[in-house]
């Protein structure tokens, strides 16, 4: 297939009204010319970006325009976009991609000004996070869409511009059990294949703002509250003491709704909504009184029952489905080690 030039693709982008050839021009533009022509295919989007017609495409160019982007030249172009509803959330991290610590004081300016959207204060507030390496996302969703109001920590924010705009220090990923690079036993070698697993998920998308798929050293405190609650066989106590799961999703064909699998710190809360009352904290008569959710699936909980151990000490898990007008449990793998080995293959 013949090159398109580059001066033909900018005029049918100009010209295009129907979304979905602008879309398939746009990517060829960035697929044929952008390597290199980066600079002439930058002119030519934020210039739509500008005054392009297709209003909803002037604000998607956006990302690309950030991706492209090398040093200070469009800083002009992203200082202005600050100032586009439109264009603002993008123009974020377009202008401290462009002018670095220089951006801190409008971006500042932009996450405490009452006249501008939630999206684009908490997006303001938590690429200086990111950039600055302060903990002003801590604990917060990794997508600032999602943020309310009241977690916009515009106190330390203002107080970080105050003391000069210093550099944080960043966020330590979580604590984990050396045998998880030095397995022996079943359940450790287990464990290490799960956690080889999660690593590839987290190198597709991790926030340690708010860290996900790892597995951790539980608190002293949370295994004492499990203790409290139950005695729990050896092989899966020593899992959570070892290898708790901090946010484990894993998803696929397997699991087609997503299994999220329960840490320390979840697994007395998690109860409730099963063996105990989702409102009103007393137990479910007609939940089985041996049977502990691990984990679940869309609402369909998968547990252990702490009473038909294996020779070895393991335990079986069984499934049962929401939402029939009761729980019938049917047998899910025959041991809590078999679990991991599958919910290791789906991740």
């Amino acid at each position: 297939m013949a090159v398109v030039p580059l001066a033909a693709l900018h005029r049918k982008l100009f010209d295009e009204t129907d979304g979905s050839k602008f879309a398939r021009l746009k990517e060829r533009l960035l697929k044929k010319h952008a390597a290199d022509e980066r600079l002439a295919v930058l002119d030519i989007l934020t210039a739509y970006a500008r005054d392009g017609q297709l209003l909803h495409w002037r604000s998607f160019l956006m990302s690309d325009i950030v991706h492209l982007v090398e040093g200070n030249k469009h800083a002009a172009f992203f200082a202005w976009a600050l100032e586009q509803p439109e264009l603002a959330y993008w123009g974020v991290d377009g202008l401290l991609k462009s002018t670095g610590v220089d951006a801190y004081a409008p971006l500042v300016a932009l996450a405490t000004s009452g006249a501008t959207s939630l999206e684009v204060r908490a997006k303001a507030i938590k690429s200086l996070a990111v950039f600055s390496r302060q903990p002003f996302d801590q604990g917060l969703p990794p997508d600032p869409g999602h943020w309310k109001a009241e977690q916009l920590r515009l106190s330390a924010v203002l107080a970080w511009q105050a003391d000069g705009y210093p550099d944080g220090a960043g966020y330590k990923a979580p604590a984990t059990h050396y045998t998880l690079t030095r397995p022996l036993s079943r359940l450790e070698i287990a464990a290490a294949f799960l956690e080889r697993k999660l690593a590839l998920l987290r190198q597709r998308e991790q926030d340690l703002a708010q860290p996900s798929n790892w597995l951790t050293v539980a608190s002293d405190d949370d295994m004492a509250e499990i203790d409290a609650h139950w005695v729990l066989p050896e092989i899966y106590r020593r899992f959570l003491e070892w290898y708790s799961p901090l946010r484990v999703h894993v998803d696929g064909k397997r699991f087609l709704q997503g299994l999220h699998l329960y840490g320390a710190a979840q697994l007395v809360k998690a109860q409730h909504g099963y063996a105990i009352h989702a409102v009103h904290p007393h137990k479910i008569a007609t939940w089985p009184p041996k049977l502990v959710v691990i984990a679940d699936a869309g609402g369909d909980p998968y547990c252990l029952h702490l009473e038909e151990k294996t020779i070895d000490g393991d335990l079986p898990v069984y499934r049962a489905k929401h939402g029939t007008g009761g729980w019938r449990f049917e047998l899910h793998t025959d041991d809590f080690i078999a679990f991991l080995h599958e919910i290791a293959l789906a991740a």
